[in-house]
């Protein structure tokens, strides 16, 4: 599939706010995987497990799909995810599949040549890190709560916005934590997968029909779609992305905006490694996770007691 060198860059939300208060961005892949269900489709996509981990799922129906919302800060586990896309596709079903640009690639290799039944959505991604690391947090905070992991928000937009990155656990004894240890984690960049650092989709160039992400800079690229609800920037890559993306717009509210006021750091080069990682690895094999927690994860009395202060005025401002 020949890609655009200039993808069509537009800001969008699904006009129904149910669907977009379901959604971490905008709603863009519900819609355009509720076109695909409707015409008897069947969509692949990330979830997670009873465990916790994250799998790829093949759905064909809206209550599978739902299980696909959300963002997951983790490495998803394929499985046979490749080869029942290819039998869906040889059987003459319209498959969309969704996932992170190397997977997409992943995918397209596998096939070994183009299927006009297959759309390929990827997600601009920050990284990828190391399931480890979020098996070891989800046994901490258990640990501390005295009670089994019940479900998991990696990202709370419903109570903190948009824009907060707040992860939040409830606990099957009725518990519940709000924290941003795995974020403070994730967004120091020393459990990222090593290939992360090299990565060669860290461009506005993407394997996918269409690439979708968090509109982060919408403020500029399009103000009036700034109201800390959710905002997925989609990039049209291709004909079949604009045939797809044309065939949704009905569902949507959005706005053609420029690149050049739509870039992020994903969009431009793979983060560094940082100096610090090999040390990091080094204490998080020979330290508990509290230890990693408190120095790498900001988490203490004093930052916990500043993050509720900080979203007590936040939630105070808006009303």
């Amino acid at each position: 599939m020949n890609n655009r060198k200039q993808p069509k860059v537009y800001a969008v939300h699904h006009k129904n706010q149910q669907i977009r208060d379901a959604s971490r961005s905008g709603g863009i892949f519900t819609a355009i995987s509720d076109a695909i269900l409707n015409n008897d489709g069947i969509v692949y996509g990330c979830t997670l497990d009873n465990n916790f981990k994250a799998v790829h799922i093949r759905a064909n129906n809206t209550e599978n799909r739902n299980k696909m919302r959300g963002s997951k800060y983790i490495q998803s586990n394929l499985g046979d995810t490749f080869r029942n896309v290819k039998n869906d596709l040889v059987t003459g079903k319209t498959v969309l599949f969704t996932g992170t640009s190397c997977q997409v690639a992943g995918l397209r290799k596998y096939l070994g040549k183009d299927y006009d039944n297959l759309i390929c959505l990827d997600i601009v991604c920050h990284g990828v890190p190391s399931p480890k690391i979020w098996e070891e947090y989800i046994k901490w905070q258990e640990k501390r709560k005295k009670s089994k992991v019940k479900s998991v928000d990696f990202r709370n937009k419903i109570d903190y916005g948009w824009r907060s990155h707040i992860e939040t656990l409830v606990f099957k004894n009725g518990k519940k934590k709000d924290s941003q240890v795995f974020s403070h984690l994730f967004y120091k960049h020393n459990i990222l997968r090593p290939s992360c650092y090299e990565c060669p989709y860290k461009s506005v160039m993407h394997p996918g029909d269409i690439t979708i992400a968090d509109y982060w800079g919408i403020e500029k690229a399009a103000p009036e779609f700034d109201d800390n609800k959710g905002v997925s920037l989609v990039l049209v890559n291709n004909r079949v992305g604009q045939r797809i993306f044309d065939s949704v717009t009905d569902m949507l509210k959005y706005k053609q905006t420029r690149i050049e006021d739509s870039m992020q750091p994903p969009l431009e080069k793979p983060f560094e490694k940082p100096i610090e990682r090999e040390q990091f690895w080094k204490e998080f094999n020979n330290y508990d996770f509290e230890f990693i927690a408190k120095k790498y994860g900001n988490e203490s009395k004093v930052s916990d007691l500043k993050r509720l202060i900080k979203n007590l005025k936040r939630k105070l401002a808006e009303k």
